[in-house]
């Protein structure tokens, strides 16, 4: 992703940064409408995320999260904005006519060709089980090449040997991971995000995850190899408060200057201090360093290791 760095002509410019502005056409049939219940609340009116409201209004482009077109190439033809999340998002069309979004590779270009299936080459934006048996050619699916010639305009696939390995091997840098198996990927799908393939025991795959995490993961989920893309989002500086509240994120304040209605650390007559021991949340916990995960889950058992803090 390439960064834009603003001139400094009004005090809103100074040291902003921005994205190279990527536009999006969606297609009507990968779009749909989303309620909103507004600011931040549930159904029956209570803040469950603060600090949201406003912003631009959003369509949702369906996502292909579960990579279900086995065995079918599909070509790369648009690389667009998604308002819903930070990574970009590839319009792909198939070899049978299917038309689908899915999260943008880093490195993928207009043009590249993937597939998902068991016995697929391991290249970036393919999408296969952690156990899958690797394929060094694609002869073995006329079909899925005659079709896609017909709609590509005669465009041929390219069909070099990927890999020859027997097996996905460990270290391999993957994204989209299954963690319920044919639930679709829910494990690292931000921009930028990527998990490493570690270790593999049994019927079971060690992932180290983006957080730091490492935890196994079933070998017959799937993942899609390579990371995601748009990985300098987090080099993005808006500059002004405008900017910020068009994604729907309104400022952020302290509790310290709320009433004693809206924080524990509220109230108090001018500049007072917080009145308790130590800092605590909104709804009364400790703030610094408390544990909030719940305890007997049961994925504990699955986390070798916790994330770092």
């Amino acid at each position: 992703m390439a960064i834009h760095l603003y001139k400094t002509s009004t005090p809103s410019t100074r040291n902003g940064a921005v994205d190279s502005q990527v536009k999006s056409n969606p297609r009507n049939n990968l779009i749909s409408g989303q309620h909103h219940c507004g600011k931040g609340r549930n159904a029956r009116g209570i803040i469950t995320a603060g600090h949201r409201g406003g912003g631009h209004k959003r369509l949702y482009r369906k996502i292909d999260f579960r990579r279900n077109e086995k065995d079918i190439y599909g070509r790369i033809v648009t690389i667009e904005y998604d308002p819903n999340r930070n990574a970009y998002i590839c319009l792909i069309h198939y070899g049978d006519g299917e038309k689908r979004y899915i999260l943008h590779p880093r490195g993928a270009i207009i043009g590249d060709t993937i597939v998902s299936g068991t016995e697929v080459p391991i290249k970036m934006g393919n999408a296969l089980p952690l156990s899958a048996v690797i394929s060094s050619s694609t002869s073995r699916k006329p079909y899925a090449l005659e079709e896609a010639c017909t709609v590509w305009e005669g465009v041929l696939i390219d069909q070099k040997d990927e890999s020859t390995s027997t097996d996905m091997p460990l270290g391999t840098a993957i994204h989209n991971i299954e963690i319920t198996l044919g639930k679709g990927g829910q494990l690292a799908r931000a921009a930028g995000a990527v998990a490493k393939l570690i270790a593999k025991e049994g019927k079971s795959a060690t992932l180290k995850l983006p957080s730091g995490e490492v935890r196994l993961i079933s070998k017959n989920c799937s993942a899609t190899v390579g990371q995601v893309g748009n990985v300098g989002v987090n080099q993005k500086s808006l500059g002004r408060a405008g900017s910020k509240c068009w994604l729907g994120k309104r400022p952020v304040v302290r509790g310290v200057v709320m009433n004693p209605v809206d924080h524990p650390h509220g109230g108090g007559e001018g500049r007072a201090p917080i009145g308790r021991k130590r800092p605590v949340t909104p709804w009364g916990y400790p703030a610094l360093g408390r544990r909030s995960r719940k305890r007997n889950k049961y994925s504990d058992n699955l986390i070798l290791r916790r994330r770092s803090k």
